[in-house]
């Protein structure tokens, strides 16, 4: 590998060598790059495809690489997998997880779905292969809504692992809140009443994702304090407190069309990943229009953050010498059924 760069103009021809360098290898590899919105540009630079998880897998399913190296988290990867399941698919830091599948591990979720084995469960994309298996459906924070609609009112549901969304979603969609509870997985009975679930709707599993979860209703009123003519866009994984001020709420991609359709001069604060609201902030600057992130503080996906072009380059060198690395593998009973459960989304979306 390079070492370490010591002055402006050795880091620059690096970083160029480097670039040179993975494209080279991704060429006799026949691999795709791709990377999840929230990855630095620099990642972006080198990838063949930015998106949301679920966006990706498709596109690299639509290639004829033998190879995909998924510049994102675990989850994403395996959802990759099984999506490809003839592609070789590496995650180049296997520690890059996600708060909200790590919240919900597959042992303790089994054993809550057979407690409740007549609610029909709904798992966010958010979430573990061995726990796509385990659900009847999986959504994405833009068809939550689309999905639950076409359940039957008097079907009871199990929404995990994200608390927030499940709630937001239900809540737009007229049910009360107090037909919503949260099942916490380390409390006795999940820290509810037997009385409240038999009544409840909703069970939502007590998940939350790290990023969003930091936005406040303060940080709305703060930002419009300071810029009376701001609007307000979140996504759907922040508080229900914080979706209720905002103008606006939506997925990745939702958000970023809000922004793209809106005319010159509109000035944005937005509750996500600090990566993409930084790079947002710089290309939409040229259309006068302000975009900033809603808590001053920052929020970056840490664990996304641990993947860097260094390791793309490292599981791409040892893939050419013959060592596969980071290979990412999912049972074929897990990968039959998380595929049911993709496909149940597909078929509606």
């Amino acid at each position: 590998m390079l070492a370490p760069a010591q002055t402006d103009n050795s880091a620059s021809l690096a970083h160029l060598d480097l670039e040179q360098e993975i494209t080279k290898l991704k060429r006799e590899m026949n691999a795709v790059i791709l990377a999840h919105y929230y990855q630095e540009s620099e990642i972006q630079d080198l990838a063949d495809f930015v998106g949301d998880s679920l966006q990706l897998s498709q596109q690299a399913a639509a290639t004829k690489a033998d190879v995909i190296v998924f510049a994102g988290v675990l989850f994403m990867a395996e959802t990759a997998k099984i999506l490809n399941p003839a592609k070789l698919v590496l995650l180049p830091d296997l520690k890059a997880g996600c708060s909200l599948a790590d919240g919900c591990p597959a042992p303790l979720f089994k054993a809550f779905r057979e407690r409740y084995p007549d609610h029909l469960v709904i798992s966010y994309i958010n979430c573990s292969a061995e726990v796509k298996a385990l659900s009847d459906i999986i959504c994405t924070s833009s068809n939550a809504e689309k999905i639950i609609r076409q359940i039957p009112p008097e079907q009871p549901i199990v929404f995990a692992p994200d608390q927030h969304l499940g709630r937001n979603t239900a809540f737009a969609m007229g049910i009360p809140l107090d037909q919503c509870v949260v099942w916490d997985p380390f409390m006795i009975m999940g820290g509810v009443t037997p009385d409240r679930l038999r009544r409840a709707r909703v069970i939502l599993w007590k998940g939350h994702c790290s990023v969003h979860q930091r936005f406040l209703p303060e940080h709305v009123d703060k930002v419009r304090e300071r810029y009376p003519d701001i609007q307000v866009i979140v996504h759907p994984e922040c508080r229900f407190e914080v979706c209720q001020k905002a103008d606006g709420v939506g997925s990745t991609e939702r958000l970023i069309k809000i922004i793209k359709d809106a005319p010159r001069g509109t000035k944005f604060a937005v509750g996500t990943e600090i990566h993409l609201v930084n790079r947002m902030g710089k290309e939409f600057a040229e259309e006068d229009k302000m975009v900033i992130t809603l808590d001053d503080s920052g929020c970056l996906c840490t664990t996304m953050f641990r993947i860097s072009p260094q390791h793309l380059c490292w599981a791409l060198e040892n893939l050419v010498e013959g060592n596969v690395v980071n290979r990412i593998q999912v049972p074929e009973d897990v990968k039959h059924w998380a595929h049911v459960a993709l496909d149940r989304m597909l078929e509606i979306h």
